[in-house]
């Protein structure tokens, strides 16, 4: 009896593993598993190694039933069996088919699987060099050890868009800064693409550089406005000439050359933003399918086995049951949701409409105090007779008086979101999205609105019988180079940006963190604590950056530098 017993357990359990009888393991378990979800995104191979297990039908030559193009190399096609959802004894029989298969093969076709295994090789082995000639390549391993994978998101995009902005600076130097100066150096001949007769010598004055002694001091406001002597430089759009150069048989056409660079910068950008975005995409299917159990992958799947500290593990486990927590309170509060009755869903969606409301207040009036900012700072330093011109810190005030009120909204106004969010009883994660939805809008808007006053003051808002712009089609007045005024709001703000960051670093983050080290039992420390590493708060930082050199790169070519 107990014989029988034992050889009944034994072929239950070779049934249950699919070693014995020929038994097949059914696929539904292994087709949930996160590794087989993946298989839609790598290519035709894994797609190939997924027909033959589910019996589709593959492009085929030969009885076996199997693809040339799962005739891989052994490194290659061991991998990819590896990552197949698939028991071992499935796995030998791919492996033997694909084994039968080479013999079945003409001549062709092995030449045409060897040409192809040698240009996966090549491919292979320059994806490796490229990979190990990455910049911070090993710093951003450090940084990933020891402050984990969200950390390091941040850097992998600071290097992406210091990459991209030295590509735009090589084909500005290279195709109209480096000609223009070779052209000038040696003195060839120019050639005006400009019909004098038609201009009227009132519109063509332009002489940015002040006559006379000029004090020490007004290097350095002219360093930070834009204006006075960097305004005539390789900076802004009004010092490249209008004109063709003619050298025997040769024609270089200055102002086609700025314009279709500036247009193939942008266009590369482009193109290199949508290709990393597909594959973010890729990855974005697989960890937000709703197949996957959300819950088992956080538990069993979430650990970074990359971290080496102490305090960093300390850090993942509150990582990963702070994301737990979420996912229980957002199912809780998804459960609440369906309890509501009709009058309590009434209440909150009039208190929400009544917080988007006053949402809409604070952006309008933060747009309406840029707009006035701008209009008095123009029309201030637009004044030659000014008194205030011999008045170098009120002209530097005046000059970056939409920068400051600009970074005052960005700070300020974040901060009255980030109090109304909870009100709005949204899940956390949605509370999370709908912040980072307001602060976007907050921040290009308001540099819409620069762009839009800026244009109302050239133009004389629409109205070219205005006095102002009547003899030229726009204020020459106060704009003598448009295109030059509009470059030196983007480099005004690029560079008030750029002190803003590293005062808040040397003036509050660092002495934050001195104060929090060395006086510890301090109760208002404490309380205060050091400084959180807010991801996607620099990373919109980051983005706002990359957005007023995209805006600045016809007006101030050199912005990307």
């Amino acid at each position: 009896m107990e014989e029988d017993f034992r050889e009944s357990n034994l072929r239950s359990r070779e049934e249950e593993t699919g070693s014995g009888g020929g038994h097949q393991v059914s696929p539904s378990l292994f087709l949930q598993l996160p590794s087989n979800q993946t298989l839609r995104f790598r290519g035709k191979k894994a797609a190939a190694w997924e027909a033959a297990w589910e019996g589709a039908s593959v492009p085929t030559e030969d009885p076996h039933g199997l693809a040339p193009e799962m005739l891989l190399e052994e490194g290659e096609d061991s991998r990819l069996l590896k990552e197949m959802p698939l028991c071992l004894e499935e796995k030998r029989k791919l492996r033997m088919l694909q084994k039968q298969a080479v013999k079945q093969l003409s001549g062709w076709q092995l030449w045409h699987i060897e040409k192809s295994k040698t240009l996966r090789r090549l491919q292979s082995q320059a994806s490796i060099a490229i990979s190990s000639a990455k910049l911070w390549r090993s710093t951003l391993h450090h940084i990933e050890g020891h402050f984990g994978t969200g950390i390091q998101s941040y850097f992998n995009f600071l290097r992406f868009l210091i990459l991209l902005n030295f590509v735009a600076s090589l084909l500005v130097v290279g195709f109209v800064i480096a000609p223009n100066a070779a052209f000038e150096a040696l003195q060839l001949n120019w050639t005006s693409q400009v019909n004098s007769s038609l201009v009227k010598a009132l519109c063509q004055r332009y002489n940015p550089i002040p006559q006379g002694l000029v004090s020490y001091f007004s290097y350095i406001m002219d360093l930070l406005s834009g204006k006075g002597f960097i305004e005539q430089t390789y900076l802004f759009y009004g010092y490249y000439p209008n004109m063709a150069v003619r050298f025997v048989n040769f024609a270089y056409d200055i102002p086609l050359a700025y314009l279709l660079t500036t247009f193939f910068y942008l266009l590369f950008c482009l193109a290199w933003i949508v290709q990393r975005s597909i594959l973010c995409l890729k990855q974005s299917l697989v960890s937000e399918d709703t197949s996957l159990a959300s819950y088992s992958n956080k538990v069993f799947a979430g650990w970074d086995f990359s971290l080496m500290q102490d305090n960093m593990v300390q850090l993942k486990h509150k990582s990963i049951r702070y994301e737990l927590r979420m996912d229980l309170e957002e199912a809780s509060f998804r459960k609440h949701q369906a309890e509501l009755t009709t009058s309590q869903r009434v209440s909150l969606y009039v208190l929400r409409s009544l917080i988007n409301i006053l949402v809409l207040v604070f952006l309008g009036v933060s747009f309406y105090c840029i707009y006035l900012a701008v209009s008095y700072s123009q029309e201030k330093i637009g004044k030659a007779d000014s008194p205030d011109k011999s008045q170098y810190l009120l002209e530097l005030l005046l000059a970056y008086l939409p920068s400051a009120v600009i970074t005052a909204a960005n700070l300020l106004v974040p901060m009255i979101f980030q109090f109304l969010v909870p009100l709005e009883k949204y899940p956390l994660s949605f509370q999370i999205k709908i912040t980072l939805l307001r602060n976007v809008v907050l921040r290009f808007a308001s540099l819409i609105v620069v762009l839009v006053t800026l244009w109302g003051q050239i133009t004389c808002n629409g109205n070219p019988q205005n006095s102002k712009c009547h003899n030229c089609g726009y204020n020459n007045h106060l704009h003598p180079c448009w295109e030059t005024s509009v470059g030196q709001e983007m480099y005004k703000l690029m560079i008030f940006d750029l002190v803003i960051t590293f005062l808040v670093i040397l003036l509050v983050e660092f002495p934050r963190k001195m104060l929090v080290t060395y006086w510890p039992s301090n109760l208002l420390l404490k309380w205060w604590g050091e400084q959180e590493f807010m991801v996607p708060d620099n990373i919109l930082g980051l983005v706002y950056g990359q957005t007023l050199c995209w805006t600045g790169a016809l007006f101030c070519p050199l912005l990307p530098v």
